[in-house]
Formats: structure tokens, sequence, C-alpha cells
């Protein structure tokens, strides 16, 4: 009987479509949501102001006095991209590897060109943003989409940043695939929005609902703007399979404008029963730093040292107010009547007054002294920050306490870049998630084959064909005969494209340590196998393969060379005296000849310089085989 997958909806399941009223029920939810998320929009607009040094307004009090300096040391704005520097530093690669041994061919031709394709979107400048996004707000947002204008019309892959500020999502839920709706919004003029819809023409209404909340935007001119939404929401659809009752998740897509649908998948029979992507998901992926609990965003280590970078400027404050208490000021009397002008002239060498000019009428303001302890505390809050930050000095390559030796820097830079190794774990498996929804979309629209250049490490190029006949769901028997429908999956792992300078240096030198122990000597297999199998460093497991492959090699030749004497012996036997053609020396060495060469009789046998290979192994034996290799005659 025929597998029949078609899956028919359940009576009773009545569609509807998306009209105004569906949009205006999508617009209350979104302002619930964007409520619910009022505190999170603060705390990233305050991140903002830090990050560039307009704290002051802060945490400076109506009451405070306008003249006093404001000094805004720069502890913090370091710390930030010494940690974008350290993503810079490790921009990932996939390696794509298959779950069954038939997925084999299709995954590797996947693991050579999906970093073309993130390449041709530009993902490092998406990747630099988010990197700048993840230490500052906490949060980098990726969005993962098919865009059918690209390649004039084709459609392609488009990744993008998304800004925290503008994405929306249900309050309470630690992952974004659980919200129940997702809202991105835009702002964008009325008349490119009437350019692109006719039908908008002079019904949009005025000003928008919402706008950024950042300080550099706060006096925006919204009133020729209007929001785009565009609202991602799953639904359950429920049907059978050969009479088996199932069920799956739709991911639904709308773009509106207030009281305007401009389109919905639902109102299109081409989406209305498999949604916008087959996937099912969300097209976002949400990079935390340090998360928070109840919410798919979490704070970033800009929310950290925001309290020690406060006190350091406050301190440079009381300090720099000192200092200007520091410069020449006096007490003069009425009764001295010195001319002012020519007092506070230091230029002048003579100042006239009409008074008596003593001790008494004249008297220099002596400042107050600074503790000690002010400038103490401030070197610890700086190593406060340094510490909770970890940007230690030895991580920014600087030293302190009288270490110089380069090995040990290089040590100490390693050893204190763990806080950096487990930020970028966490940035890779967000990275592995935007390579699964890449392979998703090309499962889904690589209807027609597309070219590709890769470039391989020895400078060549080589030109690859990709569709999704590989990655469509395929027939597989089952145990009962019966066929099923089996999707390939892959396994995504991520390691750094180009890794740091110590990491390259490191690996050099342990390569040439293990080429000195001999390591990579074929006849050292067996005993480098199991040191290297103790070791733990990058690429192990290829160093293992070729070590491996070169031992098996020198056992292959070694046999090989045992069974060429043996044949040339019974050659000897079964021609006598006769020239024979022997292969010396592993494959393809110059012919050499058999002769009696010991008392006994037995054969000698020698290649072309007269080296013994066969026949009399004794001392005598080789004298004689050396003896006899000026009259030796050459084939």
């Amino acid at each position: 009987m025929e597998n029949d997958t078609t899956i028919q909806e359940v009576p009773g399941t009545d569609w509807k479509p998306v009209n105004e009223k569906t949009i205006e029920d999508a617009l209350q939810m979104f302002r619930k949501y964007k409520d619910a998320k009022d505190d999170l929009t603060k705390r990233i607009t305050n991140a903002e102001e830090w990050w560039k040094n307009n704290h002051w307004e802060q945490f400076t009090s109506p009451s405070s006095n306008p003249n006093d300096p404001r000094p805004t040391s720069a502890w913090l704005f370091n710390s930030v991209i010494n940690k974008h520097a350290d993503f810079q530093d490790n921009y990932p690669s996939p390696a794509i590897l298959p779950r069954e041994e038939s997925d084999e061919p299709i995954a590797k031709m996947l693991s050579d060109v999906v970093p073309v394709i993130m390449e041709q979107n530009g993902f490092d400048k998406t990747y630099s943003e988010c990197s700048w996004d993840k230490p500052k707000t906490g949060t980098a947002v990726y969005g993962i989409f098919w865009n059918q204008d690209k390649e004039n019309g084709l459609g392609d892959i488009e990744i993008r940043h998304i800004d925290m500020m503008d994405i929306f999502w249900e309050p309470g839920i630690s992952n974004i695939q659980d919200s129940k709706n997702v809202f991105v919004i835009d702002m964008v003029d009325y008349e490119t929005l009437e350019e692109e819809y006719p039908q908008l023409k002079g019904k949009l209404q005025s000003g928008a609902i919402y706008k950024p909340e950042y300080a550099y935007v706060s006096k925006l001119d919204t009133s020729k703007k209007v929001n785009v939404f565009d609202w991602y929401y799953k639904r359950r659809v429920y049907g059978e399979v050969n009479g088996i009752r199932t069920n799956r998740t739709v991911l639904h897509y709308c773009k509106f404008v207030e009281g305007h649908v401009l389109f919905a998948t639902e109102n299109d029979p081409k989406y209305r029963e498999t949604g916008l992507y087959d996937h099912g998901k969300y097209p976002f992926v949400f990079d935390c730093m340090f998360p928070e609990k109840g919410s798919p965003a979490g704070f970033g280590y800009l929310d950290v040292m925001i309290n020690p970078q406060e006190y350091i400027d406050k301190l440079d404050q009381v300090i720099l107010k000192h200092a200007s208490l520091s410069r020449p000021r006096y007490f003069i009397s009425g009764a001295a009547q010195v001319n002012e002008e020519e007092f506070t002239d230091l230029s002048r060498d003579l100042v006239h007054c009409s008074g008596d000019v003593s001790e008494n009428s004249i008297q220099p303001i002596k400042p107050p002294e600074m503790s000690n302890d002010v400038l103490s505390i401030r070197q610890a809050k700086i190593d406060e920050l340094k510490e909770t930050s970890g940007n230690r000095d030895f991580s920014q390559g600087s030293t302190t306490s009288g270490v110089t030796a380069a090995s040990a820097i290089a040590a100490l830079q390693e050893a204190g870049s763990k806080l950096s190794r487990d930020m970028l774990k966490d940035s890779y498996s967000a990275y592995s998630e935007i390579v699964t929804l890449v392979i998703e979309l090309i499962r889904q629209f690589y209807d027609i084959p597309r070219c590709y250049r890769i470039t391989r490490p020895n400078g060549s190029s080589e030109y690859i064909t990709l569709d999704n006949q590989g990655l469509k769901p395929q027939e597989d028997a089952m145990m009962n005969g019966e066929l099923s429908m089996r999707k390939p999956v892959f396994d995504i792992k991520v390691s750094a494209q180009k890794a740091s300078l110590y990491s390259r240096i490191a690996n050099n030198e342990l390569a040439k340590e293990l080429y000195g122990m001999g390591v990579f000597a074929p006849q050292n297999a067996d005993q480098a196998l199991a040191v290297i199998k103790m070791m733990d460093f990058d690429k192990r497991e290829e160093v293992i393969k070729q070590v491996q492959e070169n031992g098996t090699m020198y056992q292959q030749m070694q046999q090989m060379q045992a069974t060429m004497a043996q044949m040339a012996n019974l050659i000897y036997e079964m021609t006598g005296n006769q020239k024979i053609l022997a292969v010396m020396d592993g494959a393809g060495l110059p012919q050499g000849e058999v002769k009696p060469g010991n008392a006994n009789g037995e054969p000698v046998i020698t290649n072309s310089i007269g080296q013994a290979i066969g026949g009399d192994s004794s001392a005598a034996g080789k004298a004689r085989q050396r003896a006899a290799t000026s009259t030796e005659v050459k084939l």
C-alpha cells in the first residue's frame, strides 16, 4: 500500500483570514509586550550612554554645582573594546558533520558552501555589531531570513543584526522559541511606504506610536514616519498521517501598519498550511552574555562595571577640585588698598598699594591637604573594575610585579583567558544555531542549483554546485517492509577561523617539539600514538590520522622488501645462476643480479650498488659481496 504522507486538516479547525480586527488585537498584544520590556529598554539606553561616556547625567543630583569638573575616565570603555577584540580574534568557522554515512557527501559540500554564503551576507560585519552588543547590553540578536528580492528575484538567505530596542516577546519566557508572538518594529517614511504599497496612499495615520528610546534620537521628528510591524506567531496544526493523529508547529508571519494588512501568510494559499518557514522556528537567535531568569535577554559586562566606574569618576572629580584649590589665593584686608589688577598680573614687577602692607593685611590661603587614602581608594576601584571584567594587565600584554619573560607573559595570558573562552563558547553555540537555520533555508528554498567558488587553503579555487536535492526528506525502508521518510540531519562543530597569536605560536612550538621527539618518524608510529592520545591540543585527530598512515605505509614497505627478497631466492633456485630483474629498496629501484657468494654455494643477491639483500648474511659472505661489486654485470 502506498504511504500517504499528506496531512489532512481535522474537521472543526476553521480558517480565518487576517484582517483589520486581527491586527488591532495584535497591536494590543504589542503594547503589553512593550510595557513589560520597559525596564530592559531603560537599561539598554543607560548602557549606551555609559559606553559613550555621557554618564554624568545618570548620577548627578539637581543640587550639584554645575561648575564642578566632570571627568570621564575610559576604564570601562577599555574593558569593552578588549571583549570585542576577543570576539574578533576568534571569528567562528563551521564544520558540518553528518549523522549517517550516506549524508557525508552533502555534509562536506555544506561545510564548503555555508561559509561562502555567510561571507556573501557580510556576516563579518554582522558578527562585529553583535560583538559590541553582547558586552554592552548583554544580548546580541541575529535574524536569519529568506529574502525573495536578492539575486535578481531568485532569492537568497539574509542574515541581519537586530537591535534589541526593536524586538519584543512574551514576558516571562526564557527561550525566544517559547514566545507566542514576536514583534519586530521599524519606522519608515510615508513616501517610501506608499511607493511600495500604492493602496496605502492617503490612508496612513500620522505619527509613529513607537520610536527608539536612545538619547540621540529623543528629538527625532516622527510626524512623517509610520511604524511597520513584522509580526511572527506560531499555530498548532492538527492532522492525520496514514490514519494517525499528528500535530505540528507552523510559523506564520504578518506585515502590517496600524489599520492595514500589507502581507499575511495565512491569507496566501501558498503558505496557509506550511507557514513561512518549514522549520517552524522564529528566525531569531539570541546570544546572551550573562543569562537572566525569566527572559531570553541577559546582562553584560558593562552592567557590572558601571558601579566602580562611577566611583572612579567621582574620585577624579574630588582630585581635580582639590587641584584647583591649590592655585595661589590670598586674604586681603581693606586697609591694605592693594591694586588687585597689578597684584594678580604675574608679569608685573611692581604692585602699587595705598596703605600699610603687613602679614595681617595680606595672607595666603592655605588649601586643605588631600589624604593619601583618596588616591588609594581610586586605585582600588580601578583594580576592582579590572577584576570584575576579567581585563587584567596580562590580558592586554602589559606587565606588573616584575614579570618580563615572554614565555611567562604568554603563559599568564593563556591562564587569564578562561573568561574569554567561556564567553566565546556561548557565542559559538549561538553561531551553531545560525548555521542550522541557514541549512534549513537551503533545504526549503534551494530548488534551483547555485554555483559557488570555493578557495582552498593552498590558494586554488574549486566550483561547487549546490541545490536541496540531498537535503530533502528521503525514503527509508523500515523493518516491517514499509517506507518512511528520513530527513538528513547534521551536527555543527564550530571552531575559530583564525586563532589568536599566542595560540598559533603555541601550536607551532608543539609541532616542533613533537618532531624533535621523533613522533613523525614512521618506525616510531606505535610509541607516537601512545604519546599523542595522552595529549590534548587543537587538531589532535588529524595528527593521529597522519601518524597512523605513516606507520601503515612503513609496515607495508617492510613487508614488500622481505617478500621481494624471498622471491629472489626462489627465482635463483628455479633458474640457476641467471640474471634476474629485482626491484630493490621499495617501489622501482635499479636492477641487480644473483650470483654464488659463499663457500656453500648459496646465492648472494645484490642491487646495482652492491648492497646484499639476501643469501649469505655472514661477515665473510658480505665481504665477498663487496669485493665482487666491481666485477658485477649490471642490466
